[in-house]
């Protein structure tokens, strides 16, 4: 079983991986976040603490010895009670700062090594009011000073350790900054990618689904499309496909089927015909008026359909690319002159004017004769035929800028063509909607034109305006 990724899967595939590269960026901020808070809390919760604890124990020493001093001088109990008071805010201090390490904080091992040292010197109230008589309340000053000096040392530590925390903090601060930036550039290129990819890959396969429906629907020639994509698009150009194999098998089946038919018709026509001709001239008798009559427009109507099977032929040969071109050197006025001469007696009939405009020193060009002759007179006989009277028809010959091609055009003041015809008119057997009901024809004339100018290497088109006319031409290479 063959896996198959249609659109939808793959727009959600292609969906999720500036998404996934968008939340990675999110939760790495989140755990960049995350250390921040750890930082700047063990900032607040310990070093600050410590900071703020430290200088009020060495307030609370230099406030107890002071104190020591003056009662030791004056022995007034109100310093005594200054010295018991400081003394025991030295000792909470000492607490609070052990309290951390207690609550998981990692503190310096001095912290705990003074504490050790100070209970060893310290004493109760009780004794110290035992040695009020000796006259020191407190330990020796040069302790004191030994015990502030390891105190500020700590103090001096823990700072340096702020420094360097605030240091990590803007390190981690400045790296989320720049990882989310990152994230987000390589989220937004990646999205970019992804539209353009997706664009482009539903893009490609509809201009190729576009280029094989305008061959059938302009060219007439049904052209495979090769999209090898395993989506809805695949499916779609697979069966498309389909039918133009189809249409191409039709296709072939019905020319072969024209062309033999017209081969065999034309036989048996043409001893029709040739009967006909001679009962008309009284090679088997003499006939009538009457009868003459009806055997001449006998006569005109088989032309018509030997006419209708050239024409049928010729387009089975152009389809079948058997036809042959001799290109031969021509000459451009003789050979406008020639095409419009021989629908003058048309032309005089609807008292239509037909005028030749060709370019001074036009390059020379070369073609099959024959061939481009009845190019010109289809185009010509067109014009007249769908021309008011009394109007006029030109025809003109003028090369290019660089005077490597001809355009051949003509112009008439006819009814014009919708624009949504225009692409049409050179299929095999179209007929436009204004004409169908009002003229003969079976609309083979100028998709005939068009195989013929195109085995010159040559392009055909039209302009046209409702109401203002139309213009016909073809371009060909200048020799």
């Amino acid at each position: 079983m063959k896996l198959r990724f249609g659109i939808i899967s793959k727009l959600l595939v292609w969906f999720f991986i500036p998404v996934i590269i968008f939340y990675v960026t999110i939760i790495l901020l989140y755990m960049d976040v995350q250390k921040i808070v750890d930082i700047s809390e063990g900032i607040i919760t310990k070093n600050t603490k410590i900071s703020l604890i430290s200088k009020k124990m060495i307030e609370n020493l230099i406030c107890m010895e002071e104190n020591d001093k003056k009662y030791h001088l004056l022995k007034k109990d109100d310093y005594f009670n200054y010295f018991v008071l400081a003394q025991k805010e030295f000792e909470g201090n000492f607490v609070e700062i052990l309290e951390l390490e207690r609550s998981g904080m990692e503190i310096p091992r001095e912290w705990r090594q003074l504490y050790k040292s100070y209970q060893d010197f310290s004493t109760t109230f009780e004794n110290l009011r035992e040695n009020e008589s000796s006259g020191s309340l407190w330990i020796h000053e040069a302790v004191t000073n030994e015990w502030i000096q390891i105190i500020s040392e700590l103090r001096a530590k823990n700072e340096h350790d702020i420094a360097l925390a605030t240091m990590a903090l803007n390190s981690r601060s400045q790296e989320s900054a720049r990882n989310v930036l990152v994230g987000l550039m390589l989220s937004s290129v990646v999205g970019l990618i992804v539209i353009l990819f997706l664009a482009y890959s539903m893009i490609r396969p509809l201009r190729e689904l576009l280029r094989g429906i305008r061959s059938v629907s302009q060219d007439r020639i049904s052209k495979t499309v090769n999209i090898r994509s395993k989506d809805e698009f695949g499916e779609l150009a697979g069966a498309f496909n389909d039918m133009t194999l189809r249409l191409r098998e039709e296709e072939c089946m019905r020319s072969d089927f024209i062309s033999m038919l017209s081969h065999e018709i034309r036989t048996p026509l043409t001893s029709i015909r040739e009967s006909v001709n001679m009962i008309v001239e009284e090679v088997m008798g003499t006939i009538n008026n009457r009868q003459r009559k009806f055997l001449e427009i006998a006569s005109i109507e088989i032309g018509r359909i030997c006419n209708l099977l050239n024409h049928l032929m010729q387009v089975s040969r152009l389809e079948s690319q058997t036809i042959e071109i001799m290109a031969l050197p021509l000459d451009i006025s003789s050979f406008i002159t020639g095409c419009i001469y021989q629908l003058q007696p048309l032309a005089d009939t609807k008292k239509i004017s037909v005028e030749a405009q060709i370019a001074p020193d036009i390059p020379g060009m070369t073609g099959d004769l024959e061939h481009l002759q009845r190019v010109i007179i289809n185009l010509l006989n067109n014009a007249i035929k769908f021309s008011d009277p009394g109007s006029r028809v030109v025809l003109r010959v003028v090369p290019n800028k660089n005077r490597t091609m001809l355009d051949f055009s003509v112009s008439d003041n006819g009814p014009g063509i919708p624009k949504e015809e225009q692409s049409l008119i050179f299929n095999k057997y179209y007929r436009a909607r204004g004409v169908r009901d009002n003229m003969d024809g079976v609309g083979l004339g100028l998709n005939i034109s068009k195989n013929i100018v195109e085995f010159h290497k040559g392009t055909i088109w039209v302009k046209s305006t409702v109401g203002h006319g139309s213009t016909f031409g073809f371009t060909l290479p200048a020799s």
